[in-house]
């Protein structure tokens, strides 16, 4: 099975790997395995919607 890098999808999700790197930490990234100090996760991976957006924001989605 092929897997992402947090460095990876950082870039598909406009976002630093740091944070995939505390997203996949917090269980917010289902599907994540991690290898050593390296997350892994499913190349269908979805960015998890930001909690302090609130429902308003997400009905824009």
């Amino acid at each position: 099975m092929e897997f992402l890098t947090t460095k990876q999808a950082a870039e598909l999700w406009g976002i630093s790997a740091r944070r995939v790197a505390l997203l996949c930490a917090q269980g917010r990234i289902p599907g994540t395995v991690k290898a050593g100090k390296t997350w892994l996760l499913p190349p269908d991976a979805q960015k998890p919607l930001d909690p302090r957006l609130g429902k308003a924001a997400t009905d824009k989605l």
